[in-house]
């Protein structure tokens, strides 16, 4: 009789990401649920702890229950250090330990780092990701002691809490807060007129959301922008363009009642914050329809590539606007500064764009319906999910089982990525070789 031979099957890169992910989220819902995550000491339901979890870990900062005032102590440490391994990666935090233990890295165990952090390369990850260690909990502790003084005023020696908890919250573009125990759900909007925590929590936002290549580039080659890989510029001016754009507009079309720098505070806030961070300093539902919808718009597209951001990325909309300007004048190919972009490259941020444009209509369609809620506070709470933002209209707590479901399958995914999650499922796919004919078809 023949033998059979069984080949193992070992888990390709983009399906250890995902089941990273979704074990760390179930680990955090378990310990969420224990009655002393709680501060009444009772047991959280399996899917509000799930909720929260998935919020922590995928970065977003929607919730169901005030931090302050639901989550004891222990519950919200649990929640800071599910942020901190959600916005540094699950991946990288376990490389840390690894190395830390001094334990070799395999070269399989290399790619997945590589993806993780979209390193364009395996050479000098390992550097790589002692460097992203180091500046993390550097430029965090560095924003937790600029912001302790102001939070030691108002809350004693608790501040000192505070001041870690948002500074790991703003770098990890978490936007869960402690503020509950002043008003509900009140965000940072306390603070809205103090510069220091505007300007420290927007630079923790903006530093986190840039991305771990674009850091390296800039410690290594600083001021010599010429020098920047093709990547890191993109990403900077792109970022420059989303800041100042939007908050120029709210500083002339919206807060019309705040002082002049008031305004100006407000308006930077509000144009940093959408791009995955989740904070807001006024009232979101107090603003015009035009800049909900310019903040749907920022949520969307979200931080850059490696990063502790969510969204389409900085990058995607980029190549899709240079193929679209490439397309306008004729130019066989799509370029940035001097560098041809790859067919392939505008082809993912393609399919990127429409898959994140399905689930936020279909998701924030759906929850209309089912709730019976306006269309546009739907669709601006599955911006903020699939984006991992955590801004919100103030819906979120009241949603049924079901609008809550899709609210965590859209977190989810908007923080590990559309194609992280097809090439997860289509791993075992042979590619094809063979070419079919090809014919015309006419589009616009």
């Amino acid at each position: 009789m023949g033998t059979f031979v069984h080949k193992k099957r070992k888990l390709t890169s983009f399906q250890i990401i995902i089941f990273g992910f979704s074990g760390v989220i179930l680990l955090g819902a378990i310990l969420l649920m224990l009655p002393f995550s709680s501060r009444e000491g009772m047991t959280t339901p399996f899917l509000d702890a799930l909720f929260t979890s998935t919020s922590a870990v995928c970065v977003t900062g929607l919730v169901l229950h005030d931090t302050a005032t639901y989550w004891s102590t222990f519950g919200q440490l649990i929640i800071m250090l599910l942020i901190q391994i959600g916005g540094m990666g699950v991946i990288t935090v376990a490389a840390s330990f690894a190395m830390i233990s001094g334990k070799k890295i395999s070269l399989m165990q290399r790619s997945t780092m590589q993806e993780a952090i979209s390193a364009p390369k395996v050479g000098g990850i390992v550097r790589l990701t002692n460097f992203i260690v180091r500046v993390t909990l550097l430029v965090e502790l560095s924003g937790a002691v600029v912001m302790a003084p102001v939070f030691c005023r108002d809350f004693g020696i608790k501040g000192l809490w505070m001041a870690l908890f948002h500074s790991v919250s703003a770098f990890c573009n978490a936007g869960f807060d402690l503020m509950g125990t002043k008003a509900v759900f009140s965000s940072l909007t306390g603070y809205a007129t103090d510069p220091v925590i505007n300007l420290t929590i927007m630079f923790l936002i903006i530093v986190g959301g840039i991305g771990f290549l674009t850091w390296d580039d800039i410690r290594t080659n600083r001021t010599h922008l010429h020098k920047y890989r093709m990547q890191s510029k993109v990403i900077l001016c792109t970022t420059a363009i989303l800041l100042i754009v939007p908050a120029i507009y709210f500083f002339f079309c919206e807060f019309d009642d705040l002082e002049p720098m008031e305004r100006i505070l407000a308006s930077l806030f509000q144009s940093v914050t959408p791009r995955t961070a989740g904070f807001n300093t006024v009232d979101l539902t107090n603003m015009h329809e035009a800049g909900q919808y310019i903040i749907i718009m920022l949520m969307l597209i979200g931080g850059s590539p490696g990063s502790t951001a969510g969204g389409m990325k900085t990058t995607t909309i980029a190549v899709l606007f240079a193929a679209s300007i490439a397309t306008f004048c004729r130019k066989e190919h799509t370029h940035f500064f001097g560098r041809r972009i790859g067919d392939d490259v505008v082809k993912n941020a393609a399919t990127i764009l429409l898959m994140y444009l399905i689930l936020f209509f279909f998701g924030g369609l759906i929850i209309s319906m089912v709730e019976g809620l306006p269309m546009l506070i739907c669709l601006f709470e599955a911006a903020s999910a699939v984006g991992t933002v955590g801004l919100s209209m103030g819906i979120t707590p009241g949603l049924g089982i079901l609008s809550r479901m899709i609210l965590i399958l859209l977190m989810f995914f908007g923080r590990v990525g559309g194609l992280t999650l097809i090439f997860a499922a289509l791993s075992g796919t042979k590619k094809r070789v063979a070419k079919l004919p090809q014919e015309k078809i006419t589009v616009g």
